[in-house]
């Protein structure tokens, strides 16, 4: 393979990584209920796109709280378990 016959200045360094920086995120107002939102991106708080409702957030919600539940069930069984094992 061949090998770069000089090194990269560090000017020269610097003027290709001003490209790298992180650029901050556009964020607008939902129309609905006013929260800031990513633009053309359904809002997760109110569940909207273009003043239409896409997602059922009770539904989102719902699931969230069923999670939860089947990790509170899972954590009894585990420590049942074990319980029974030291016996």
């Amino acid at each position: 393979m061949s090998v770069p016959t000089q090194r990269r200045t560090k000017s020269s360094r610097l003027r290709r990584a001003s490209h790298f920086a992180l650029k901050k995120t556009i964020l607008i107002k939902c129309p609905k209920c006013g929260q800031m939102a990513l633009p053309h991106r359904v809002c997760e708080f109110c569940g909207t796109y273009k003043d239409r409702p896409v997602i059922s957030l009770k539904t989102r919600a719902k699931t969230a709280k069923q999670k939860a539940q089947e990790r509170k069930e899972a954590a009894k069984t585990k420590e049942e378990n074990k319980e029974i094992k030291k016996k």
